[in-house]
């Protein structure tokens, strides 16, 4: 899985959207407090790719290893009501942080707390890539966390390292970076085999990879090495880059940007573009359909064109905003994907313009397309 001398990584200095997530004991110190001068390091490599034209989203872990400190506690709480009292204050602590550091920079942040529920329920899933990609579109730099202050599960999981893949698979990311306290992937656990070795490269995923993977790696972060590999396995299936890398090597985020041969490189696999929406409808049932016209389904077949109301003429069956629907011309499935409206309310906006919908709504409309293009798979 060595290649040091392969051009494997050449395509990572094109890469327009990065996810980049960083873990507890990157950010804290062993005694519990904020490691300043990292945060200040990483705000500023993240600014400097975004003034280069690289949209950029930060998942940060932190919330509980930050706030039990300054609750009195010497180290992490077991009890779990103290955990997310832990994650309610250092969740705060962490986005005004952030937020100080970032505005000295020229750039703005949006704070976003997800829970792994969140992408699998259709209508959260809908909202939450609305509003990920509108704060992308709008400039801003979203920060990403788990709701550990109130999701018991996510506490006990400690997943964030799936939930930076799981950002970057429903963003479209064209690569994630996972900084740690670890190089990256050795041939086994470094801490316990001094002839373990750095695995560079991970031209094919293969399910061995889960055989060298170790648990946890610091007292304070909850995400070993295993999760990390189930993070690749995600970005991977998803047609996404991967690299794990040391969160304390000087530039570390700009030297991986310039393809530099640092921590390990997972390669996506070559996955049609339209298959990258495929959790839009893999495992979710088909409530209903949308029935559309010739014009309407030219557009979406020729142009990639969103569904408007306009071009619908009826429905069949009962859904909800947020539901998988089919969109079928006749009888022929044209696509499918997550409607932004609700049946009944299809069958009172269907054959109208945008600037109708309000009034024939009774409520300001809050898309002016029923499927955006984002969210539609197409068929064909």
């Amino acid at each position: 899985m060595n290649s040091l001398n392969s051009n494997i990584r050449k395509g990572i200095t094109g890469k327009k959207r990065i996810v980049i997530k960083v873990g507890t004991s990157s950010l804290t110190y062993s005694n519990g407090k904020i490691n300043l001068r990292f945060m200040d390091h990483l705000a500023r490599q993240i600014s400097d790719l975004k003034n280069r034209g690289i949209q950029v989203i930060l998942v940060t872990s932190g919330a509980i290893g930050v706030g039990f400190p300054e609750l009195g506690f010497r180290e992490k709480p077991s009890y779990l009501p103290y955990k997310q009292a832990s994650a309610a204050v250092g969740q705060g602590m962490l986005l005004n942080i952030y937020e100080h550091l970032f505005r000295e920079y020229g750039h703005v942040v949006g704070q976003l707390l997800f829970t792994k529920g969140d992408a699998v329920n259709s209508k959260r899933y809908l909202h939450m890539r609305g509003t990920l990609l509108s704060l992308l579109e709008l400039g801003a730099v979203p920060i990403v966390n788990e709701n550990d202050a109130v999701t018991a599960d996510e506490i006990k999981i400690g997943d964030n390292d799936t939930l930076s893949a799981i950002v970057a698979s429903i963003a479209e990311a064209d690569l994630l970076i996972i900084l740690s306290d670890i190089e990256g992937l050795y041939t086994a656990d470094p801490r316990k085999n001094p002839d373990a070795e750095l695995i560079h490269e991970v031209p094919q995923f293969t399910r061995e990879i889960y055989q060298i993977a170790g648990g946890a790696g610091s007292t304070q972060g909850t995400g070993g090495m295993y999760t990390k590999i189930q993070a690749a396995e995600i970005c991977v299936r998803s047609g996404i880059d991967m690299v794990i890398a040391n969160s304390i090597l000087p530039e570390v985020i700009e030297r991986i940007m310039e393809g530099e041969n640092l921590g390990t490189f997972f390669k996506g696999e070559n996955v049609h573009p339209q298959l990258k929406k495929r959790d839009i409808i893999i495992g979710t049932a088909v409530k209903g359909k949308i029935f559309v016209d010739l014009g309407c389904r030219n557009a979406i077949l020729k142009n990639g064109s969103s569904l408007l109301a306009v071009g619908i003429t009826g429905t069949e069956g009962s859904f909800s905003e947020g539901d998988t629907v089919s969109v079928t011309y006749k009888n022929e499935e044209l696509a499918r994907g997550l409607t932004h409206y609700c049946s009944d309310d299809i069958e009172i906006i269907k054959g109208l313009h945008t600037e109708d919908l309000k009034s024939a709504l009774g409520y300001e409309p809050p898309y002016d397309t029923v499927i955006h293009r984002d969210n539609l798979l197409v068929m064909k």
